[in-house]
């Protein structure tokens, strides 16, 4: 049942007595002055019962402590110690100095409701209100600017030999829960215990070197998942599915058999690995969710990917999501465009993005909503050979220049093409005849075909949009939005600087929500900065900086010291010396 913070404020709480110790323009302190405006307990009573069971901690008072714990990036068991002991944390709480005011699986339970209830997003968009309460977000047309940035999974990632043993071991557990015995003690009795060992190549006793061997190993825990694939098929026309227990085997035989499905191939009478990695590969069995991405063409991550949308004259984030770790960037752009105007209460007037938001099918997908998209059109040059930028195509005329000045009106089909969003296209390209190009000066640098053949310039499904991109993009309106778009690599470092870089739990909507509680606690710090409610955080002493300035400043007193010291002036006493001075001023 649902418990109300008493508006009345007692003499002995922290905040009345040590708001001026901890600091009343820190982030403590300005939970502090937040107190019953921030979180009211009344907008979380969907989350309970509302007139029965045992009165709950008040959800103000949890939902404050998880954005501290976003803040400090402690663990939930680290959490419930500051909330104990920590003099900073009981100030911004609003607690007695001996309270305790929750235990480690109320906050754990309690982030699992706004999770379920999907209500994180509401303590999100809170931050975005109290920025309007104060002025700092204006009622105005937006610029919003997109960017993405790497998640690494919490998941253990781990090769086909043994992620396939990850998989039998969870459809077991499944198995065993049905006749209510240990897993470890089904296993044995179905012939299954090798796979509850800490590796599986491990215990195997095999020569690793010898092709035959390895091909026999990987055959046999075919084998296995297979047989076990078919219990868990009998066990389910047995009469379960559609129970708890059901569920469960499904989701444990479907895990196993895609695993099974991307990882390995007969060959004849043998099992062998797949060359190369599928598509939307499964990396980890205890986070399914995660995949293989890339950030680059050599980096390399396994996680996710966390997507944000950032107000660029305010600096505000106004809409986040996270998305799968092999996604384009481009993916739910739309959505976090649509989004930010629901968060926001305003109107988004522009959206700004880098190369990964530039695809013709994406500025479609914008220009068929109504929304104007500024992203900047990347060059494809070819190593030497003329780009196909420097070429002319005019569509209404029906024709394309080449830098030569010849003009070509032969336009011919080049295949079919499918864009990410699922649509095929007829491709068509302009085709130079082979005699104009073999006269050319130019040829050596342009067409690159064997002679007797002409270049060929293909016509993008989109070439209208891109052309206006490439136009725009080469006027000098185009500087001030290549200045806005930085301000969201801004917010991501911010979000980076929270811990988003390391998922803290599995799956995908628990990392969400650790990106919404990262995103909150970056608007809130920002918003009460600009608007004094907070002070700026500089350098702590004991930081690089600090100890540098500290030995340059010891250095020019010893320098001192030994100019008096040559002098003629004698120390009065060892401790005196110059060196044991500058020792002194260094630490």
């Amino acid at each position: 049942m649902l418990k109300k913070r008493s508006e009345q404020r007692g003499l002995f709480e922290a905040d009345h007595l040590y708001l001026d110790h901890v600091g009343r323009k820190t982030f403590y302190g300005f939970l502090a002055s937040q107190r019953g405006k921030l979180f009211r307990d009344e907008e979380f009573a969907e989350l309970y019962c509302p007139d029965n069971g045992r009165a709950s901690v008040p959800p103000s008072l949890l939902a404050t402590a998880l954005l501290l714990q976003a803040y400090d990036r402690v663990s939930d068991e680290e959490a419930k110690a500051r909330a104990d002991f920590d003099i900073r944390w009981k100030v911004a709480l609003g607690i007695r100095v001996d309270d305790r005011p929750f235990a480690k699986s109320t906050l754990q339970l309690f982030r699992a409701r706004l999770i379920l209830h999907e209500k994180m997003r509401a303590v999100f968009q809170r931050s975005l209100e109290y920025a309007r309460e104060t002025g700092y977000l204006k009622k105005r047309k937006m610029k919003i600017a997109l960017d993405t940035t790497y998640i690494l999974g919490r998941g253990a990632v781990k090769d086909t030999y043994n992620l396939l043993a990850d998989g039998i071991r969870e459809l077991v557990r499944a198995l065993a829960g049905v006749e209510g015995i240990d897993c470890e003690v089904w296993a044995e009795k179905h012939g299954l215990s090798r796979y509850f060992a800490s590796s599986i190549k491990g215990e195997a006793e095999i020569d690793w070197d010898d092709d035959r061997a390895r091909k026999e190993f990987l055959k046999g825990i075919v084998r296995d998942a297979e047989r076990l694939v078919e219990s868990a098929r009998e066990k389910l026309e047995a009469g379960l599915q559609g129970s708890d227990e059901g569920k469960r085997i499904i989701e444990g035989a479907e895990l196993l058999v895609q695993l099974l499905c991307q990882d390995v191939q007969r060959d004849g009478d043998d099992v062998v690995l797949k060359k190369g990695v599928a598509r939307d590969r499964v990396v980890s069995v205890h986070d399914p969710e995660m995949r293989h991405g890339r950030k680059s063409a050599s980096k390399r991550f396994d996680g996710h990917k966390a997507a944000i949308a950032v107000d660029t004259d305010s600096q505000l984030i106004t809409a986040v999501t996270v998305l799968p770790g092999n996604s384009p960037d481009c993916e739910k752009g739309l959505e976090l465009t649509e989004e930010s105007e629901a968060n926001a209460g305003a109107e988004v007037d522009e959206v700004i993005g880098d190369c990964a938001y530039s695809s013709g099918a994406t500025r479609e997908e914008f220009a068929e909503a109504g929304r104007r998209l500024i992203a900047k059109v990347p060059s494809r040059r070819r190593g030497d050979q003329i780009p196909k930028e420097e070429f002319r195509i005019d569509l209404e005329a029906g024709s394309c220049t080449c830098p030569a000045g010849q003009v070509t009106y032969k336009l011919v089909s080049a295949g079919t093409r499918e864009d990410r969003r699922g649509n095929r296209y007829q491709l068509r390209a302009f085709r130079f005849g082979a005699a104009i190009c073999a006269d050319c000066p130019l040829r050596a640098s342009c067409a690159k075909s064997r002679r007797g053949k002409g270049r060929t310039i293909s016509v993008h499904p989109q070439e209208r949009l891109l052309q206006e991109a490439r136009e725009f993009q080469h006027s000098e309106a185009f500087g001030d939005y290549r200045a806005r778009r930085q301000v969201a690599e801004h917010r991501l470092a911010r979000l980076v600087q929270l811990g988003i870089r390391q998922a803290r739990y599995f799956g995908r909507a628990k990392t969400g929500f650790q990106l919404c509680m990262a995103a909150t606690v970056a608007n809130l710090t920002l918003a009460a900065t600009n608007t004094g409610q907070m002070q700026a955080r500089r350098g702590q002493k004991g930081g690089p900086a600090s100890f540098l300035l500290r030995i340059l400043a010891a250095a020019k007193s010893i320098l001192h010291h030994f100019a008096s010291y040559l002098m003629g002036s004698t120390p009065s006493s060892p401790s005196n010396h110059p060196l044991h001075v500058g020792f002194r001023l260094c630490f």
